[in-house]
This record gives C-alpha cells, structure tokens and sequence, in this order.
C-alpha cells in the first residue's frame, strides 16, 4: 500500500517562501505523475504542479496562477517530491496536498487521475 506524506506547510507571511515535502512508501515508482493540489473551504480542489517522470524524461507542468513562483522536483533517492514556493500571496492560503498516479498520464490537472492521496498540510500566507 503506497502512503503520501506530506510536511512543511505552516504559517508565512506574505513574500515568503515555504518548501512542501511529499514523501512516498509502499512502492518505488519507475514512472509516475506525481502532482499538488490545494483547497479552500467551500471550493473545488485546484491542480497547482505536477511532475511525470518516465526512465530518463521529466517534465513539470504548473497552473498560470503559481507559474515563476512555484517549483516542483523530486529526490529519486529519497522518494519525495517538493513543491517550493515562493513570492507567496494570501490567495495561496489552503491545505495542499499531494498525489501520486503509478503512471505518466496527460491528465496530470485532474484529480480522478491519480491513484493515492496524503492527508493534506495547512498553508496560510499573511498580508
């Protein structure tokens, strides 16, 4: 069984910087999408980042509204996947959380696509 945990939300003020950890166990992914999403109270989740990672190909993508903010990469050797932000804003106040699907798959900005959820961290950004 594959567990998502995730680490590193907290409490920033607006302009600062925070790194999300996703670590994964149960399973090594040779090709995988692995992606975060966040939600507010009262609305639908929202695709954030994701990364597709199949033998030497590796390719992120991002939402326009984190894009040259955000960054997403992952540690092969830790089996983790980090989501640094920067330049954050109170609109990015939410839980975010990550996901894992044990394939490359287009649909990285849809939630139904991936196989396995963490529980989620709190975000909240300060003005």
């Amino acid at each position: 069984q594959v567990q998502l945990v995730e680490s590193g939300g907290g409490l920033v003020q607006a302009g600062g910087s925070l790194r999300l950890s996703c670590a994964a166990s149960g399973r090594t992914f040779s090709s995988a999408t692995m992606g975060w999403f966040r939600q507010v109270p009262g609305k639908e989740r929202e695709f954030v980042a994701a990364i597709r990672w199949s033998g030497g190909s590796t390719g992120t993508y991002y939402a326009d509204s984190v894009k040259g903010r955000f960054t997403i990469s992952r540690d092969n050797a830790k089996n983790t996947v980090y989501l640094q932000m920067n330049s954050l804003e109170p609109k990015d106040t939410a839980v975010y959380s990550c996901a894992a699907a044990a394939r490359v798959t287009g649909g990285h900005i849809y939630p139904p696509v991936y196989d396995y959820w963490g529980q989620g961290t709190q975000v909240t950004v300060s003005s």
